[in-house]
């Protein structure tokens, strides 16, 4: 029992809040939290906008992005209670490539049987409890998975956990912010879809690299720009296209 109030004490001391928040250098370290925080979870947006897609309706998916936004939030508060036992819990990050690699193969197969996925499709406009629930509960799945290495990454830079809080739930809203703006251009331009799989099969194989028996990281700013490179190369496809078979006939 002592050693959880040892781990979770700095979070409840009003003198460490009281230093933090009137600490111009301290709001300095917040801000690169922020920024860091969005760089490292790029990639979740992209899976996070990809997941709410199996909902029928928006309000679904707004709601399971605010759900999963308090779900985060308390997850966050549990894993930087607990950051420096992180580093051991490597079989999180297979089991979460592979639940990724999973949902890759689910689309595509799905996909690949376009007359078999029709039916599904026209009564998904239903609403179902169990599949937003289900959902939800994926989105927070793949929060606990993403959040491990920007934790680490945070408490490398300071080692006040409220610090690291501010920046990580600062982070986690701008992080919700780009997912919605993925998850809105995917309905607007089909193309994204596939091109989102894609990345999510990528995404999986640089968690499994990184457990330590593998130790390879990727760069952050590598996964960053192949994200937004690969987008943007979708989005001139998608407007390219058509303009040139317009003027081709």
């Amino acid at each position: 029992m002592n050693w959880i109030v040892q781990l979770y004490q700095p979070f409840f001391e009003l003198s460490n809040w009281q230093t933090v928040i009137t600490s111009s250098e301290d709001w300095l370290l917040i801000l690169t939290l922020v920024i860091m925080e969005c760089l490292l979870s790029v990639d979740n947006a992209v899976v996070l906008a990809a997941q709410t897609q199996t909902l029928p309706t928006k309000i679904e998916q707004e709601k399971s992005l605010v759900y999963g936004l308090w779900g985060a939030y308390v997850f966050r508060f549990i894993i930087i209670g607990v950051g420096t036992y992180l580093i051991h819990l490597w079989e999180i990050k297979v089991a979460g490539s592979l639940y990724l690699i999973y949902l890759v193969i689910a689309y595509f197969r799905k996909s690949g049987h376009p007359k078999q996925a029709k039916t599904p499709e026209a009564g998904s406009k239903i609403s179902s409890p169990h599949r937003f629930w289900r959902t939800v509960a994926s989105i927070e799945l793949m929060d606990i998975v993403f959040s491990i290495d920007s934790v680490l990454a945070s408490l490398a830079i300071s080692s006040n956990p409220v610090i690291v809080l501010i920046g990580g739930m600062i982070g986690i809203i701008c992080m919700r912010g780009i997912a919605q703006l993925i998850a809105q251009l995917m309905k607007k331009i089909p193309e994204l879809n596939p091109m989102a799989y894609i990345l999510i099969l990528f995404i999986a194989i640089k968690l499994f690299l990184s457990i330590p028996a593998i130790d390879y990281e990727i760069p952050n700013l590598v996964i960053a720009g192949i994200v937004f490179g690969v987008i943007l190369l979708t989005l001139i496809n998608h407007y390219v296209r058509p303009a040139r078979a317009k003027k081709a006939s």
